[in-house]
């Protein structure tokens, strides 16, 4: 059947998360009655996360692996299982576990009054240098491009297709998609999510990676908001 859902998970030498993410991944969608397709994205990962997914996709058809051949980072992989499926609905999340996939199916049904859902991540259960930069990071972002998101930066996401009509790859674009979105017209609902502790592997993120790189990218950001074009209304000669 062709996927009418796909889940598209980024994942960096996270091995030990693989097979837990997709049988609880496959749990949780035990009931979903549309088709539906587990994309996993390997960036260049050094630990055997590959041949864990490979094995995976051996074992259940739903699965599929896709492999970048040199690191390009979360949001390359992000686009890379976006740009290569076409079913109409898609869900994020990360690989490390700390997302809940017991949340996609409420955000799945929201869609039914929103195009894009997004979680906020209410007791975040990491470290204290990640809760800070968060917080620094939600502070510069409502004041430079006038959007008060709670957590863009959670990767917990379910959305239409059609919301990213506009919207093109750059890195960083993960942290910023649903600014972006919003940005096109589409509505955005943001929910809360649980959040858990890492339980296997190693965060992938510090201080310059997550806050330093982040401010560096409203710069960008910035300027592109203020010079997008906005929708233009527009009359035409009718024919005959």
């Amino acid at each position: 059947m062709v996927p009418q859902i796909v889940i598209v998970v980024p994942v960096f030498n996270e091995v030990a998360n693989i097979i837990p993410l997709v049988t609880e991944i496959a749990a949780v969608f035990r009931a979903e009655t549309r088709a539906w397709q587990l994309v996993l994205v390997d960036d260049a990962s050094t630990d055997g996360t590959w041949e864990a997914i490979c094995a995976q996709q051996a074992l259940d058809g739903r699965v599929t692996g896709l492999r970048h051949r040199k690191n390009a980072g979360q949001s390359a992989a992000i686009w890379t299982g976006i740009s290569r499926t076409e079913a109409p609905f898609l869900c994020t999340l990360d690989g490390d576990l700390q997302n809940d996939p017991s949340e996609l199916p409420r955000m799945l049904q929201l869609l039914d009054r929103a195009d894009f859902v997004c979680g906020h991540r209410v007791a975040r259960q990491d470290s204290v240098v990640r809760r800070i930069s968060s917080r620094v990071a939600r502070s510069v972002r409502s004041w430079s491009l006038g959007s008060d998101f709670a957590d863009t930066g959670c990767a917990l996401r379910a959305f239409k297709r059609s919301s990213l009509a506009g919207v093109f790859p750059f890195n960083g674009l993960h942290r910023f998609l649903p600014i972006l979105v919003a940005g096109n017209g589409s509505t955005v609902l943001e929910v809360p999510v649980k959040h858990r502790p890492r339980t296997a592997g190693v965060s992938k993120y510090g201080v310059w990676n997550r806050l330093g790189r982040g401010l560096f990218d409203l710069v960008g950001m910035a300027w592109y908001q203020r010079r997008r074009l906005p929708a233009i209304d527009t009359d035409s000669i009718p024919r005959g």
